[in-house]
């Protein structure tokens, strides 16, 4: 091969590598100065959308689930969760936080979209629920069928389902997905569900079924809130 050949041939690889490197790297989200423990506010890398927090906001004990809507396990803990977090709502801060596992379940990032579409009509926690809720309904559909249904569903809720459309596909749900993942990054989280109670990983309470063991979830909170001071709601 000739010399200016080798110039060629070095010069598309050079283009390819960085092509490579920018794709991987572009949805990247640095939060290396948040701190991932408490209830984020949203700024400009979030889309501007912030955490979705049911209960209590300003609560001393935040739950924070890093979830994935098409998730086997995430599925079997969605009872456990929504008892647990309506009895203390009033006590807690429960956080979801988006981390679909694409690579195994291919409608789980469509599915966390439709959630946070939704959010921006004010229906997080309804579409959260419908997701959970018919999971073995939605989770094996095809890739140009499933904008339909979750479009049903947010007629069901109510929603403008052409605003909803258009947010699936928006700037602002694609970066409060990523940011949600950073944060799940940073802390070291590969599967789902994984949970912390303020800054510490509840890795004891996973049931056999991959969902939580309702019993030591719900110690884990009653011990943080008596720790935090925190009055317990009367039976």
């Amino acid at each position: 091969m000739s010399k200016k050949a080798w110039i060629i041939f070095a010069t598309v690889c050079i283009v390819l590598l960085g092509g490579l490197v920018y794709l991987s790297s572009k949805d990247r989200v640095n939060v290396s100065d948040i701190d991932a423990a408490k209830v984020q506010k949203g700024d400009e890398r979030s889309g501007n959308i912030a955490d979705r927090v049911y209960g209590k906001a300003d609560s001393k004990v935040v739950l924070i689930e890093y979830g994935d809507f098409q998730c086997p396990g995430c599925g079997a803990a969605f009872t456990t969760v929504t008892s647990l977090k309506e009895k203390y709502k009033d006590q807690l801060a429960f956080v979801f936080r988006n981390f679909p596992l694409a690579s195994i379940h291919p409608n789980a990032r469509a599915a966390a979209a439709a959630a946070e579409a939704a959010g921006l009509q004010n229906k997080y926690w309804e579409m959260h629920d419908k997701l959970y809720e018919n999971q073995n309904s939605w989770g094996s559909v095809a890739s140009n069928e499933r904008t339909n249904v979750f479009a049903v569903y947010a007629q069901e809720l109510g929603l403008n389902v052409d605003r909803f459309k258009t947010d699936l596909a928006g700037e602002a749900v694609n970066k409060k997905i990523n940011f949600d993942q950073a944060l799940g990054k940073k802390l070291g989280v590969s599967a789902t569900p994984t949970f912390y109670l303020n800054d510490k990983r509840l890795d004891s309470i996973q049931a056999a079924d991959g969902g939580v063991d309702p019993d030591k979830l719900e110690k884990a909170i009653t011990d943080a809130l008596k720790q935090a001071g925190v009055e317990l709601p009367k039976e």
